[in-house]
């Protein structure tokens, strides 16, 4: 006899949030071991780099393999079809390597290609209009690592194997991805290849049901028998382009075969508890640093929940100012910013925050989708990654027999003349994408980041301040409730966002200091997936996850 039981994945999930919150006080330990630590938001991820680790892999080839898989498993947040970023830290330097992984506006993008519009959209093939930049990194990734570390590499298609797997047998959908297509189905539906890739009976998902990406698994098979680079100058590039063309996305097979990653000097922060590095332009990598600067300028250390909410709050507001007014392409970049970092510029900004009242928002707010996953392992190796397709789903575009949803970066360009932003043939656009590293003056170094647009450089002041600053656990420093300003998933608006963890009095005070408060659910994925791990004097090797994602903290 066969019993077939059905399992409500929702409700279950319900009762975890539940049981989190009555035991949250417990639930605040982090991952210890003392070899390797890998951290990403999908547990599946997570194995698949720890399997390398086990197989003598290094850190670059375990996230390389963990970039694969998480491109299949969390296909609402990455993909091939997206952008990446690199710190890599090697064991015997002292300042990391950073891999700008992002593609540029095709050679037929302009403002004519919109025909009098206003705007860019962010959906459809005209949100399509960047050369995906995401396996370039990976490309230049396994560079470094034959070039520096000098070791035997793990074949290509043992990196790619469980991805190839995941996308042939299926995987099980996550709540995250039913809650992305039910939210946005409105704007997807219609666009090429979305429906028949995602909701191929003609039924939203639910949690838990198989989903099976035969297309993604034989581009994948294809790219681990060709080589990586066969995604921009090879066989697959041709197949890639044909179908690029018949949904008329503005990219050439030209643009694809002169995109390369490339290594850049990342910007770098003397904090008063050690060096902090993150992205240069075309990414937000200067709001990051800039807030943790401002703060380091006011005593967080005594701070209570209420004063490192609001200081942090207000930073973050003249940190996106400074972004706003100058980050874009770093080829029109005309301020240099690792100049900004090393001046008075942000010990002056902060003279200007009270503790009194709330500033106005007077900023352009970005939203994003994305991953952020970390690893350190045996030799001392630390990686700080990301990879995104911007927009929950980008542009929603599928690429026919290939499975790649294409991202919508390009939406970051406007249509307007003589602007920062301006849309140009070969333009990268601006980027919330950035990955942080920390070598505390103690000698602990420190990986972290989270996905969320605008919600990045928060959820990294947050960690930051509170483990290293405030003394909190790893884990704890995660777990606890976060906090938003801006924009979160495409919704425009300048409210500061609480998770409902807070207190009432919390609450009532950052309204009382003029805060427009909006309450959040709690554990609620606008506030991002977060992720750190640290590597302490001794050797051992700390990770924590958060408990918004479907990921897990794992070492051996």
């Amino acid at each position: 006899m066969i019993v077939i039981i059905k399992i409500d994945f929702i409700k279950i999930q319900v009762l975890f949030i539940l049981i989190y919150k009555k035991y949250e006080h417990i639930m605040i330990y982090s991952n210890i071991a003392p070899s390797s630590m890998v951290v990403t938001p999908h547990h599946l991820a997570t194995e698949s780099a720890l399997a390398i680790l086990r197989e003598g892999g290094n850190a670059i080839e375990a996230m390389i393999s963990a970039a694969a898989t998480i491109s299949v498993v969390y296909p609402h947040m990455s993909g091939l079809g997206g952008d990446g970023f690199w710190l890599i830290l090697l064991p015997t330097d002292c300042k990391p390597i950073a891999i700008d992984a992002s593609g540029a506006s095709g050679s037929l993008a302009c403002i004519n290609y919109y025909h009098g519009n206003s705007h860019i959209p962010y959906r459809g093939n005209k949100s399509a209009i960047t050369v995906a930049g995401t396996v370039s990194g990976w490309i230049e990734a396994l560079q470094i690592s034959k070039e520096i570390v000098h070791k035997k590499s793990i074949p290509l298609s043992r990196l790619l194997r469980d991805a190839i797997q995941y996308a042939t047998d299926g995987i099980p959908v996550t709540v995250s991805q039913v809650s992305a297509i039910k939210s946005k189905l409105h704007e997807l539906v219609s666009l090429p290849g979305f429906a028949a890739t995602f909701i191929p009976d003609g039924n939203i998902p639910c949690p838990g049901d198989r989903f099976i990406q035969k297309d993604l698994a034989n581009t994948l098979k294809q790219l681990a028998e060709e080589g990586l680079d066969s995604f921009y100058r090879g066989n697959f590039s041709q197949k890639l382009i044909k179908n690029i063309k018949k949904i008329g996305i503005p990219l050439t097979i030209q643009d694809l075969q002169t995109h390369y990653a490339r290594c850049s000097d990342p910007l770098h922060l003397k904090h008063s508890q050690g060096d902090i590095w993150n992205m240069a332009p075309p990414t937000q990598g200067i709001v990051s640093l800039a807030i943790l600067s401002i703060i380091d300028n006011l005593d967080m250390v005594h701070a209570n929940e209420i004063q490192t909410i609001h200081r942090i709050v207000e930073a973050t507001k003249e940190a996106f100012a400074v972004r706003d007014k100058y980050i874009i392409d770093n080829q029109y970049m005309t301020e240099n910013l690792q100049k900004l970092l090393l001046s008075n510029y942000m010990k002056n900004i902060a003279k200007k925050i009270s503790d009194q009242f709330a500033t106005s928002v007077n900023t352009m707010c970005k939203s994003g989708d994305t991953v952020w996953m970390g690893i350190i392992d045996k030799t001392g190796m630390a990686i700080s990654f990301i990879q995104s397709i911007y927009h929950e789903f980008g542009s929603g575009v599928v690429i026919p027999e290939t499975g790649i949803i294409w991202h919508n970066r390009g939406a970051s360009f406007n249509l307007r003349h003589n602007n920062l932003l301006t849309l140009a043939p070969r333009k990268k656009p601006f980027h919330t994408l950035n990955p942080a590293l920390a070598c505390l003056k103690d000698g602990r170094v420190l990986v972290y980041g989270s996905m969320g647009g605008d919600g990045q450089p928060q959820t990294q002041a947050a960690i930051f301040n509170r483990y290293v600053i405030q003394k909190m656990s790893l884990q704890e420093a995660i777990s606890a409730p976060r906090w938003l300003i801006g924009r979160h998933w495409g919704k425009s608006s300048n409210t500061l966002k609480l998770e409902g963890r807070f207190t009432t009095g919390t609450i009532d005070i950052l309204r009382k200091l003029g805060h427009s408060i909006e309450i959040l659910p709690n554990f609620s994925e606008l506030v991002g997936h977060a992720g750190a791990i640290v590597r302490h004097v001794n050797g051992m090797i700390e990770g924590a996850y958060d408990p918004r994602s479907n990921g897990s903290a794992a070492g051996f």
